[in-house]
Formats: C-alpha cells, structure tokens, sequence
C-alpha cells in the first residue's frame, strides 16, 4: 500500500475530527478585523496580527497564525470576496472531510509563515537609501497579502473539484470551473516571470506558488480535472478489442418450413397439382391416413394399414 494511500485512508477514517466549517470562523474574523479597520485608529487590530517577521522574532510568534485574518484591510468590497471564499471553502470541506480540510488549510499555514520566514524582508529602524525604500515598498506588501493568496488557492482546489460547475462572471456570463483553474494557473506563472513591479525581486516573486504547495499535495493526480474530460479522452490509447481465439459461433436461427406450393401431391409419384394441372387428385378412404394419388394411382395402389 502506498504512502498516498494510507494517507487517504487515515483521512477517511477520521472524516468528522477537527474544527468543522473552518471556513465560517476565518471568514468571520477577516470581516470583523475588515470592519474595524474602516473607524478611525480601527486598523490597530491589522496592525497586531498581521504577518510581521521583525516582530515574530521578538517574540509576536502569535502572528504566524493570525495572519489568516488580515486578508483585509478596510475595503468593503473585501467583504464580499470573504464571502465568495467562505462559499469555496465550504464546498472543498463537504468534498474532503472536516479532518482533512482541516490539514489542508493547515498546510498552506505551515508553508507560507516557511516561506516568510526565510525570504521576508526586516523593516529597518531607518531607511538611508532610496533604493532600500523602494525595494521595501515593492516587497513588504506582498508578504502583507498571504491571507489573500492563502485563500484564493481555494479557487482553484474548488476548480479542480468541480470543473463543469459554472461560474457567472459579473453575475451574466458562465464560464466553467476548468476554464477559471486553468486560467488561474496561466496568470500565476506570468506574474512570475513579469518583470514589472513588484514581482522583479527573485526569490520573492516565487511567492505565488507558495499558496499553490498546499494544492499539489492533496490534489495529487486529481490535477488532471482540470483538462476538460472530451481532450482526456481523446488522448487515451484505443483499446483495441481482441477476438477470441475460438469464437463461439452465433447458433443459426431455425427457419421456419417453407409451406408447399401445391395442394395436392401423390404418394406414389410425387406429382402435384401444381406440376400436373391437367391431373385429378383423390384421397383414398382405406388407407390408414390422409393419403392422396392421382388419378393414374387412385385405384391401382397398395393401401397403407
């Protein structure tokens, strides 16, 4: 048994463990800290749990965590993206299992604070070049949006799912869920190789596929889905059907017998009313049976006992 396997089993056995509806929890935490972030001196609470490596090596390690929930910062519109991740992470839970969404989402935790951790930039007490400004400003924002990229990798766990599931861009116009996975991934490899602003700084413009590690673990072949099913299928190798080495051949249907073209037919010559029009046929009543003769052989036959 495989390692993947066991691991599913394990998973399946404790479907129902962990912190059911995780999705409802974070997305309730990113509105409240979204809201508060919209009043006056509001965005302190962003400011405390946002990801901030200088800090978390003073001892903040809380904030490995609750980054999760700083995927806003006062923007209203931001509340109705929550929304749409809550509705994602929803559905990827039904279709996992509370137990192993919950590792999933633990996964891409783990995988973001190690990426932070190690290539996030310090803010320096003070800044005396303004090429080390520039470089702050470009890189600092991005390690700000892993909450973002976090949960936007649902998307495409979701796509991945249920790729003929159909989304209704600005509420009109239907594009299947493969079509969005794929396109996701297309713009996630651009913006990698984009040298514009701010993905030009190497390693930090690998940051977005960070938020695809938790992804590739637990998809695993099912990565595949997002090829639409017909292409798959034309690809495959044609099965060629072998014929058996001795075939049984089909048992002929019994036809049924021809009826006679005549109605009478003598016993001793064989001729017919059909064949001989100009003969008389009779029947003899001391034969033993429904006997018939024509009339050269009506009187002068041996009759049958």
């Amino acid at each position: 048994m495989s390692l993947r396997t066991r691991f599913e089993r394990f998973c399946y056995n404790n479907r129902d463990k962990g912190i059911p509806n995780l999705m409802l929890y974070i997305a309730l935490g990113n509105a409240l800290v979204c809201l508060l972030s919209m009043f006056n001196g509001g965005s302190a609470l962003y400011q405390l749990l946002c990801f901030d490596k200088g800090k978390i090596l003073q001892g903040q390690v809380w904030r490995l965590v609750t980054y999760v929930f700083t995927q806003s910062y006062g923007d209203m519109i931001e509340l109705i993206f929550l929304y749409f991740f809550y509705l994602l992470g929803r559905q990827v839970e039904l279709r996992m299992g509370t137990f192993r969404f919950n590792l999933y989402y633990l996964t891409g935790v783990i995988l973001m604070d190690a990426f932070g951790m190690i290539f996030s930039p310090v803010m320096p007490d003070a800044i005396t070049t303004e090429e080390q400004y520039a470089f702050l400003v470009s890189v600092l924002p991005v390690y700000r949006s892993m909450a973002y990229y976090l949960h936007l990798s649902m998307l495409l766990t979701y796509a991945t799912m249920y790729p003929d599931s159909e989304f209704l861009i600005m509420f009109i116009l239907p594009i299947k869920g493969w079509i969005i996975g794929m396109l996701y991934l297309l713009l996630t490899f651009v913006s990698i190789f984009n040298l514009s602003f701010p993905t030009m700084y190497f390693p930090h413009n690998l940051f977005p596929l960070v938020a695809l590690g938790n992804y590739l673990l637990f998809m695993g072949k099912d990565v595949g889905n997002l090829i639409p099913f017909s292409w798959r299928v034309r690809k495959r190798p044609s099965a060629k059907k072998a014929a058996p080495k001795d075939p049984i051949p089909f048992r002929a249907e019994r036809s049924e017998p021809k009826k006679p073209n005549y109605s009478h037919r003598c016993t001793i010559c064989g001729r017919t009313d059909t064949t001989n029009p100009e003969l008389e046929f009779r029947y003899c009543s001391r034969c033993n049976g429904y006997y018939c003769y024509c009339e050269d052989h009506i009187n002068d036959h041996t009759h049958i006992q």
